[in-house]
């Protein structure tokens, strides 16, 4: 069957598909229709109607089995044999020096080498040959028979038309010597050459009948070219047996596929079982190993969808295996599932007969009741109750959990809590549960005023030493440009190491001007003209 293109299926459309192509196969239903509405073979296989991937193939066609590149230029044409274009009277200067011809040259001339070339003779100039290119095709570069003529085969016919007569004619003339020799002699007994002839015929006859009784002989060749062995395989079927067609020639009978030779449904469903020797194929394909050598077939093709490097043809052993444990596996777990529905839930079929009133809910008991309800005579049927058990209340509970419903959430009635497994609390923990909530409230509210209402902050300056400018810092001039020039001999100090003396006298005590001073000599990394400050 063809397929537009391959997508994933699940099992039922897999099924599905295998279906409908078994139906059409046996003719039940209409064939697949292809883009121009002809008809697509169903026992067509499907690696050849299946349309390669990257033909985006919307519906299903057998196009691309079809030559779809047609290259116009090539030709199936040939080389005009023999055919001459031009026969010069005198040379031509590039022509051949043997013969005149212009197409070719001396080393290539196919005529008699002249013991005086036409270049010299000016004389007996072969005309030229016609010169032909063809662009031929893949087939037309490889074909064997390209530019026969098939006209000269009639050659070959009137050559064995010829022998055939020549053979009757010599046959006729010997039949009339026979014929004169025997009126001669006069004798009317056949002669012991008559006699030979008529056995060489027999035995023709013989000859011929072996050949006509071995037309389903295969023969196999033995130690040659094309190898096999040795033996011959006749066709054992009785001759006596009715083919499946003919069982029922109805029309409208089971359908008969010629090319396949097979017959799926019965010819003959209404006959009796016992008599009959033929039920159709699905017979032999629905019974026996036929159904496990399917399903071991489907499990391979699942499972090599799925990721597994199992083939049913390539490695049988491998998959026969497979399916084996896939099976086991298969019981295994069905088994543990069982085992683990009944722990959870029991065995309803182990257990005790349940009583008749829980099953229909009814009884034969009679009961009499007064206008107002009462009971007058008999007992009170009691009320069917379920297996699970009810009005059970648990941690101090007065309610069932699920009797209280808030905020998308089941909880206990009696104290409104939501937790399953929580101790009962009663009105007291209602009321705490109302005054966390009101405090929770109230919290969020204070709390969103805050966060309108932001208080200002005071905007600190730092000083140069690192605290809080104070308002009446005032600084020395004369101290600073001291400060100034101390700060320079100490860098100068820093790049040489030879100027620094020996009795270094250290002063601990910083002034604001001496951190003025380093503060305008320090050098900033992140300045772009720190390279032009010395």
């Amino acid at each position: 069957m063809a397929t537009a293109s391959v997508a994933f299926k699940s099992r039922e459309d897999h099924r599905k598909q295998i279906e409908l192509e078994e139906a059409r196969k046996a003719g039940l239903a209409p064939a697949e229709l292809d883009e121009d509405g002809k008809e697509i073979n169903p026992h067509i296989p499907q690696y050849m109607s299946s349309a390669p991937w990257y033909l985006n193939a919307q519906r299903p066609s057998l196009k691309h089995q079809k030559k779809w590149k047609s290259d116009p230029n090539y030709t199936k044409s040939w080389y005009d044999r023999g055919a001459k274009i031009f026969q010069a009277d005198k040379y031509r200067k590039g022509a051949c020096e043997n013969c005149g011809a212009m197409t070719h040259d001396s080393k290539s001339c196919m005529e008699r080498p002249r013991r005086v070339g036409a270049k010299w003779t000016n004389t007996h100039f072969a005309p030229d040959e016609k010169i032909e290119t063809f662009e031929l095709d893949y087939d037309g570069k490889r074909d064997r028979w390209n530019g026969y003529d098939a006209s000269t085969y009639a050659r070959v016919i009137e050559r064995y038309e010829a022998r055939d007569e020549a053979r009757k004619k010599y046959l006729k003339e010997q039949q009339l010597k026979k014929l004169e020799k025997s009126n001669q002699n006069g004798e009317d007994a056949p002669s012991e050459e008559d006699e030979e002839e008529d056995d060489l015929r027999v035995d023709e006859a013989k000859v011929d009948e072996s050949k006509q009784m071995d037309f389903a002989k295969v023969e196999k060749r033995v130690r040659t070219t094309g190898g096999g062995s040795t033996g011959t395989v006749r066709n054992l079927r009785i001759r006596e047996d009715t083919a499946k067609y003919l069982l029922n020639l109805d029309v409208n009978s089971a359908h008969y596929d010629p090319k396949t030779r097979s017959m799926r449904e019965d010819p003959l469903p209404d006959a009796d079982p016992n008599e009959k020797f033929y039920g159709g194929d699905n017979q032999y394909r629905n019974s026996g190993q036929a159904l496990e050598f399917k399903e071991l077939n489907i499990h391979a093709w699942e499972a090599f969808d799925k990721g597994q490097d199992v083939h049913m043809q390539a490695a049988p052993s491998q998959a026969e295996l497979l399916y084996k444990n896939f099976k086991v596996m298969k019981e295994k777990l069905k088994y543990q599932t069982k085992e683990t529905i009944i722990e959870k839930y029991g065995n309803a079929a182990d257990e005790d007969k349940l009583p008749r009133e829980l099953l229909l809910g009814q009884s034969e008991r009679q009961v009499e009741y007064d206008r107002a309800g009462r009971i007058i005579k008999g007992q009170e049927a009691a009320l069917p109750r379920s297996k699970y058990e009810e009005d059970v209340y648990i941690n101090n509970h007065t309610t069932v959990w699920g009797s209280w419903w808030k905020d998308h959430q089941w909880g206990y009635k009696c104290c409104k809590q939501t937790i399953r497994n929580s101790y009962c609390t009663g009105a007291a923990g209602i009321e705490a549960a109302e005054a966390a909530s009101e405090l929770m409230r109230a919290n969020i509210a204070r709390k969103e005023a805050a966060t309108e209402d932001p208080a200002p902050v005071e905007e600190k300056r730092l000083a140069t030493w690192g605290t809080d400018v104070p308002d009446d810092l005032v600084l020395d001039e004369k101290l600073l440009a001291d400060a100034l020039k101390k700060e320079d001999l100490r860098k100068r100090e820093e790049k040489d190491e030879r100027k620094r003396k020996y009795n270094v006298r250290w002063n601990d005590e910083v002034t604001a001007e001496d951190m003025e001073a380093y503060r305008m000599k320090k050098v900033h990394h992140d300045d772009p003209m720190k390279n032009f400050l010395h």
